[in-house]
């Protein structure tokens, strides 16, 4: 029997960054994939066997904990300047649910759906999914978004993603940028999304939030990079209670509720002690600076990264596959948009030591 499939899946691709990370042979350093290498924090850990053995194994309510919704609603308020109340909130099994329940909810057949270019692979594949018509922004030559032509795009778009700071490139746009895109997107009748998972990874600048110039924002964040839970697959939303309403409708059919477990873990990291954020966000730091140096002695030229840990470098794609071969996995910037086919994505989530040894691998490859 021939099998028909929807337009929408046969208009996207398996993500590259999957491909590489399931590929990766037993010998292999791995910097594609965005996978930090800590443990997750004890105290979570010991919240979720506590609620294990509590019997708190069932079904949650669809939008998420009242406790953990308040301890989010409260951390909004300190860390971010942001007065979501709890009924704002929809936590949601990883913000890759996030980001596809919103786009499900806003995006109607043709919309326009703005994304940095290069840019998260999920933006653009969970745009057409929607129905979308995915068109990248250009960035400049520090990776920051164009502002200029971001505003000409703007005109005629319904949601714009922004991403700061930036996977893959690193960048940290400025409060001035952020500011000046929601204002102009709400003037245009644009909805921004504003993907924060990498806000506490920021070297040297400072992390702002857009949904404090704009209620045409929805804000996205997760546990999973902050605290080490990747696997865990807890994220959240924040919009009003009218995006919210609509936002539920496809969370409660496509998932129900996050993970019960990873809930309450959840509620211990955002209530717990904070140390091993702070001690994170410093080694990612160290492990920056070795890498970009690393590579700069090898006679890369590239833009050092302001935050989360992923360096994009310039790169051929010839040299791309020898580092592969070399037993070093990075990911080919065209898996991230049309406009790095001659970029490599290196992930500094992995220990100084497998940094040194990939480094000494990439050297190899090139002939160094």
């Amino acid at each position: 029997m021939e099998e028909h499939f929807s337009t929408r899946v046969r208009g996207i691709e398996i993500s590259g960054i999957r491909r590489m990370f399931e590929a990766a042979g037993p010998d292999a350093i791995n910097l594609g994939l965005g996978q930090p290498d800590f443990d997750t924090p004890q105290h979570i850990k010991d919240a979720a066997i506590a609620a294990i053995l509590a019997g708190k194994t069932g079904y949650t309510v669809n939008t998420g904990i009242p406790e953990l919704r308040a301890a989010i609603s409260t951390k909004f308020k300190k860390e971010n300047d942001l007065p979501y109340n709890p009924d704002q909130i929809l936590v949601t099994a990883g913000a890759s649910e996030a980001l596809h329940i919103v786009m499900q909810s806003l995006i109607s057949d043709g919309d326009v759906v703005l994304c940095a270019d290069p840019g998260f692979v999920s933006y653009a594949a969970l745009a057409t999914l929607a129905g979308g018509q995915p068109v990248g922004v250009p960035l400049d030559d520090t990776f920051h978004i164009d502002l200029e032509k971001a505003k000409e795009l703007i005109d005629g778009a319904r949601v714009f993603v922004l991403n700061s700071p930036s996977n893959p490139t690193g960048a940290v746009e400025s409060r001035e940028s952020i500011k000046a895109l929601v204002e102009y997107a709400n003037d245009a009748g644009v909805t921004v999304v504003s993907d924060e998972v990498y806000e506490h990874f920021v070297y040297g600048k400072k992390h702002i939030s857009a949904a404090r110039f704009g209620d045409n924002v929805i804000t996205i964040n997760a546990a999973s990079k902050t605290y080490a839970m990747t696997g865990w697959r807890l994220g959240y939303l924040a919009a009003s209670s009218e995006i919210i309403g609509q936002c539920l409708k496809v969370h409660q059919y496509c998932q129900a509720c996050a993970t019960s477990i990873s809930q309450y873990a959840a509620l211990a990291a955002y209530t717990g002690d904070q140390t091993a954020v702070h001690q994170m966000r410093d080694e990612y730091h160290a492990r920056r600076d070795l890498i970009c140096k690393g590579l700069t002695n090898l006679g890369f030229s590239l833009v050092v990264p302001e935050g989360a840990f992923y360096a994009f470098v310039p790169m051929k794609p010839a040299l791309v596959q020898k580092i592969i071969d070399r037993g070093v996995i990075v990911t080919p910037g065209s898996a991230f948009g049309a406009n790095a086919p001659e970029y490599a994505r290196l992930s500094y989530a992995a220990s100084r030591e497998n940094l040194k040894k990939a480094l000494e691998r990439i050297r190899m490859a090139t002939g160094a």
